[in-house]
């Protein structure tokens, strides 16, 4: 291969993206993009794709489609004509929407959830037993929200089946349809107790066809997943895919199947983690949903990949929950400024109804940015009360006990983790990488060392379903063009009682003079894009990652950013006045050499 395409439609915008090879290897070379066209009064996918191609083609001197006959795309692409492969990605018409059902909630249902979120799936709403609803109220929520595909579990292998039957009953009496295709039947995936199964796709048969696969949660101390991840994606393909507008022809175009944008993600977040062995986070922010996934190790040693979707929280259309969630005090500590509230909540809200608008004034953009602030930390927030390491203790004498024991282990370690990648129109186009990377370390709260990356173009999607096919070109690109390195920030923690400059530790770099950091301090060290040796001797309890008094020595790489040092502590601490945290937010970016000159444009 030399020339590759790949689209990614997402609910807004499709993005195309070519990858050729020469001499030294695969490089991304250029993109073209326009508005996906999934919706009315198009409603046709292929139209916007075709747009997205001109673009490229304009922008490439390649041709791609022929103008004589109706598409597919020209094969191959040994001259300035064609591609030797096209792939897509999907998140348009509002992406996979699935509902999951399970027993109880914190056990068959979070399973079902983390199953669904790791095949790409929006989940829209979780059933269970212990939800505090009546079954008229499950009945109702079903049939209103027709989702695209149904994921029933519940109960271990050789437990009880009686209340798993009632779960297939309460489904039976809803009767949800799809939400494309009315003339369809709703996809049911049945992944649990294994002696339910076949009364279960006896109960069901009136309502369709039930693929059984292997219980999402065989054992209450263990989870597998794969199986009905294998059986969404599959689902995804033959019946939301192929009854969405256009997406039949673009199946025939492109070289593999189509694969959900969020999986794609998730596979490169993946492999970025394990090639470099640590564990990392990695976000996309958009305009109506922000996606967080987690690559990290368990008590046992396993590598567990966690995403989660906060369909409710967004920079555009979203914009408003962002508000009522985090409220507009929690916002306003983010702004370099004292502004009238009212007033901010007014700016909120005109970019919800105006939500292609971009920031016009230094003002509008810092508020912009803290709005990401809080979309990030509420996002996370949510993230970390489903990335669970399953751990039930095999020594519990009461079944209630295992419960609770096999639920409550969080499985993100701050302290551990050693990257966080972001990507979204908020941070990737940040006029200033450093706001990106204050963005990240506000949102996120980041501590101990942490190396901070921005997603250049919305490339991890592109890369992700790559992968699939040329896993070395995709590494090569992943490196070279996708990930922007912005630098390292240090986040010692240490006892919130400590003053203001009290003495926490000191920085060598390079065998250079050591040099001091405080409590409440933020300030930058600039380094480039040398390999350094950093050695931090932290004082006392203050710990930044090897425990509490423990030197830390690590080799960094320089990046855009330098390295930062942030020492306000954890939850991160604000003046009490509102003129205070003004000041206070000004010195950081002056730090960064982010701040305007003034703080309004004329």
């Amino acid at each position: 291969m030399i020339r590759v395409v790949v689209t990614d439609c997402g609910s807004t915008t499709t993005k195309a993206l070519m990858f050729e090879r020469d001499d030294t290897g695969w490089h991304f070379r250029t993109r073209g993009e326009a508005p996906t066209t999934v919706e009315q009064p198009v409603a046709d996918v292929t139209v916007g794709v075709r747009n997205a191609f001109t673009e490229l083609e304009e922008l490439s001197s390649c041709h791609f489609f022929s103008r004589e006959l109706n598409p597919p795309i020209e094969t191959p692409a040994k001259t300035s004509r064609g591609t030797d492969l096209y792939l897509s990605t999907s998140s348009a018409g509002g992406g996979l929407q699935m509902m999951v059902a399970g027993l109880v909630g914190k056990m068959t249902t979070e399973s079902a959830e983390r199953a669904a979120l790791g095949a790409g799936a929006i989940v829209i709403d979780s059933i269970s037993a212990d939800d505090g609803r009546s079954d008229h109220e499950r009945i109702e929520r079903i049939r209103a929200l027709k989702p695209d595909i149904f994921l029933l579990c519940g109960g271990v292998d050789g437990g009880a089946v009686a209340q798993v039957i009632e779960a297939a009953e309460l489904l039976l009496a809803a009767a949800p349809r799809p939400r494309f295709g009315d003339s369809l039947s709703l996809p049911i995936i049945f992944a649990g107790n294994t002696l339910a199964a076949t009364e279960v796709q006896r109960v069901l048969a009136p309502m369709g066809s039930v693929t059984i696969v292997d219980n999402v949660r065989p054992e209450l101390e263990r989870e597998n997943l794969a199986p009905a991840r294998e059986a969404i994606h599959d689902f995804f393909l033959s019946h939301v895919m192929s009854h969405s507008p256009g997406y039949r022809t673009l199946m025939g175009w492109t070289s593999t199947p189509i694969m959900p944008t969020p999986l794609a993600v998730g596979i490169m977040v993946d492999h970025f983690a394990k090639r470099r062995n640590i564990e990392a986070i990695a976000v996309d922010i958009g305009g109506a949903t922000t996606d967080v996934f987690s690559s990290c190790i368990n008590p046992r040693n396993e590598r567990i990949l966690t995403r989660t979707v906060s369909a409710n929280l967004g920079m555009s259309y979203s914009i408003g929950n962002v508000l009522l969630e985090a409220g507009i005090e929690a916002i306003a500590r983010w702004l370099p400024f004292v502004a009238d509230l009212d007033d901010l909540k007014n700016r909120i809200r005109n970019k919800m109804i105006r939500p292609t608008t971009i920031p016009q004034t230094h003002d509008d953009l810092w508020l912009e940015q803290a709005v990401c602030r809080e979309a990030l930390r509420l996002s996370f927030t949510h993230h970390r009360s489903l990335a669970l390491s399953v751990n039930a203790d095999d020594k519990a004498k009461e079944i209630g006990d295992a419960f609770n024991q096999g639920s409550n282990d969080q499985l993100i370690s701050l302290i551990r983790i050693e990257a966080i990648v972001g990507s979204g129109g908020v941070l990737s186009h940040a006029p200033d990488r450093a706001q990106a990377a204050l963005m990240m370390i506000d949102g996120f709260e980041v501590e101990g060392i942490t190396q901070l990356f921005v997603d250049s173009v919305f490339m991890l999607p592109h890369l992700g379903i790559f992968s699939s096919v040329e896993p070395a070109g995709a590494t090569q690109i992943l490196e070279r063009d996708c990930l922007i390195h912005l630098g390292y920030c240090i986040a010692p923690i240490f006892s919130c009682k400590l003053p203001p400059g009290t003495p926490l530790g000191t920085i060598i770099v390079d065998s250079g003079e050591g040099q001091a950091f405080t409590a409440s301090e933020f300030s930058v060290i600039p380094l480039r894009g040398e390999t350094h040796t950093l050695l931090i001797e932290p004082k006392g309890q203050v710990d930044v990652g090897a425990g509490p008094g423990i030197p830390l020595r690590r080799q960094i790489i320089g990046g855009g950013c330098g390295l930062i040092i942030d020492c306000r502590g954890r939850p991160i601490r604000f003046p009490p006045d509102t003129e205070s945290r003004a000041r206070r937010q000004l010195q950081i970016m002056n730090a960064l050499k982010i701040a305007p000159d003034s703080q309004e444009d004329d």
